[in-house]
């Protein structure tokens, strides 16, 4: 019923309890999660999941903010990319959050590493997932300079975690792509957020954990795992006067539309 579009099973804090995390999920009818990589150093044990486990799914990419790591070269995207359920390029986009006392222009790596990514996504059209933070005016120009438009060609793809303003969420409808909510959305002090999710077209979303961070309420605090993610369409529901289990299912049905490569 339910799939996670965003998750780090990966990560320690999951990795070790896979087999509790696959049950957790199936007692909570979250049948899909797609398996998110950060670095090319991690890819390895990000596809063992997903080719061990017939309910998850892979991407490969590095993360913005993932600095002193092996750099994604195009050829590195694309022979990586092709592999059996892998299914999206990325991590990837901007993040200036943490840029310290570095300029913008210091951050020309970044930019470059974004364009290789989005290049690689093109080349193989296989959807984008894009991470934008304190840089949402530089992701959209970049996406835009290399063709991402939704016509025909653009590769597309999701703004994972939402938590730009209206306006970029507009502009990022507007080039094809889909807008997915985390647990944030039921954080007491999001209700911009939570704003923005009534308006948001149902066919144009998602809904993730972006585990282990960020767990929902009630499980604020706690290690967030999938299993979570019904606690998001829950409060989209409250929001939109729909049941939990409608947001789940059309959320579903747009992920596999979104993500051809992954079977019901």
């Amino acid at each position: 019923m339910y799939t996670d579009s965003h998750c780090h099973l990966s990560f320690p804090e999951l990795a070790s309890e896979i087999n509790t995390v696959l049950s957790d999920m199936a007692l909570a009818q979250v049948s899909r999660a797609l398996c998110i990589c950060t670095t090319l150093e991690e890819f390895d044990q990000v596809h063992q999941l997903a080719l061990q486990h017939d309910n998850l799914w892979a991407t490969v990419g590095v993360h913005p903010d993932n600095e002193g790591v092996r750099e994604p070269l195009m050829q590195d995207l694309l022979q990586l990319g092709a592999l059996p359920r892998v299914v999206a390029i990325g991590e990837t986009g901007l993040d200036y959050y943490r840029i310290g006392q570095r300029s913008l222009a210091d951050m020309e790596w970044q930019r470059d590493r974004f364009r290789t990514h989005v290049r690689a996504a093109r080349s193989l059209q296989k959807p984008l997932v894009i991470h934008t933070r304190s840089a949402s005016a530089d992701t959209l120009a970049i996406l835009k300079e290399e063709g991402e438009d939704g016509s025909r060609g653009s590769a597309g793809g999701v703004f994972h975690c939402f938590t730009e303003s209206a306006a970029v969420a507009k502009a990022a409808l507007e080039m094809g792509f889909y807008i997915s909510f985390s647990g944030i959305l039921t954080f007491k002090s999001a209700q911009d957020l939570r704003d923005l999710a009534t308006w948001v077209p149902l066919d144009r979303l998602l809904i993730e954990t972006d585990s282990p961070y960020l767990a929902p309420v009630p499980h604020r605090g706690k290690t967030n795992n999938p299993s979570y993610v019904p606690h998001v369409a829950a409060q989209i529901g409250k929001l939109r006067g729909m049941p939990a289990e409608e947001i789940g299912h059309l959320t579903s049905a747009n992920f596999s539309r979104l993500f051809p490569g992954v079977r019901a």
